[in-house]
């Protein structure tokens, strides 16, 4: 029997696969589901500040609606103050202490007081770690990148500095260089980076002439910029790394891993294949195992990562340099003509 146990964050899991952050886990038979099909851990869905403040607001005006619908009337319901984020902390206790298996939480502040408040407060339902969701969508052209930055990392270190439990970034991947701001956020002490965080971007209906945000799942081809990274920060550092979109299979784990990712998030599979299917997963990667000889995981965890490979262009490539320079190969396979 293959040992798939393996570290992440500082504990030890049975296994590298954790469901990521979705709607679904806020469901207990499916948190259940996924226990029974041996995810290793779970993350709970987003704790979204916009999202609190936006329902706040929206109850206000609700209440307000008809103050003066009488001159005598100075308000027509009772003063009532919104739930805030206590019912997502109520739903994430409860997962919390429905199973077993270790439960992250994940946050995505807005204001830099909101990130240690909102921090504190997910830290008392008794989880085992938290993900901190950091991306910054261009709106002034005037404020310099390594502001942005210097935010982030000043926000992780009051985190880091009230907070026990381990935390993980979850990066977006559009930074000038993202190695370099991973090391800067990893002295601040952060136990681990989950590459990459999936942002919707705005569609266009062409009817209605209206943006939308599409819920699309993500696609097997994704996966390729994570092991990108994971080949790269393998043996740079000393927080985990853990490999997130485009993970569907139980070859898209063990891809990572021979990158050099201690860990993987699946959503996507989840939701086309069922939570049953973890445990497909895992028996695929066990089967491999055996037929490659391998005992555990660090028999070939980073085995084909930047610090190992021969070529040392392996991972600096960014374009198709063989096929730029082989086009008579190219047109034999595909002939233009």
């Amino acid at each position: 029997m293959s040992d798939l146990t393996t570290k992440y964050l500082g504990l030890e899991l049975k296994n590298p696969v954790i469901a990521g952050a979705s709607n679904m886990i806020t469901d207990l038979n499916i948190v259940r589901d996924l226990e029974k099909a041996g995810v290793a851990a779970i993350v709970y869905k987003s704790l979204f500040e916009e999202q609190i403040q936006l329902e706040t607001l929206q109850l206000d005006q609700d209440l307000e609606a008809y103050n003066e619908i009488h001159a005598e009337m100075t308000s027509l319901f009772p003063k009532l103050q919104h739930a805030g984020p206590e019912e997502h902390l109520h739903h994430l206790k409860e997962v919390k202490e429905s199973i077993d298996i270790p439960v992250f939480a994940s946050l995505n502040a807005v204001f830099e007081p909101t990130w240690l408040e909102y921090a504190k407060k997910l830290q008392e339902t008794g989880i085992d770690g938290l993900e901190i969701n950091f991306y910054a969508v261009p709106k002034d052209p005037n404020k310099d990148e390594q502001k942005i930055v210097e935010e982030q990392v000043n926000i992780l270190k009051k985190i880091k500095q009230h907070i026990k439990i381990p935390v993980a970034v979850k990066l977006s991947p559009f930074y000038t260089n993202a190695l370099k701001v991973i090391h800067a956020m990893a002295d601040t002490g952060v136990d681990g980076f989950v590459l990459f965080n999936r942002l919707f971007q705005p569609d266009i209906n062409i009817d209605t002439e209206t943006l939308h945000f599409p819920y699309n799942l993500s696609h097997p081809q994704e996966n390729r910029l994570a092991l990108r990274f994971a080949g790269l920060l393998y043996g740079e550092t000393n927080a985990s790394i853990c490999a997130n979109g485009g993970i569907f299979e139980g070859n898209d784990v063990i891809k990572m891993i021979l990158a050099g990712a201690d860990a993987v998030q699946v959503v996507s599979t989840l939701y086309k294949n069922k939570p049953g299917y973890v445990a497909t997963i895992l028996k695929d990667v066990s089967g491999w195992m055996e037929k490659k000889g391998y005992n555990q995981l660090e028999d070939f965890r980073g085995k084909l990562s930047r610090k190992h490979v021969k070529d040392p262009y392996a991972y600096k490539r960014a374009q198709y340099v063989d096929i730029l320079m082989n086009a008579q190969e190219m047109e034999k396979i595909f002939p233009v003509h």
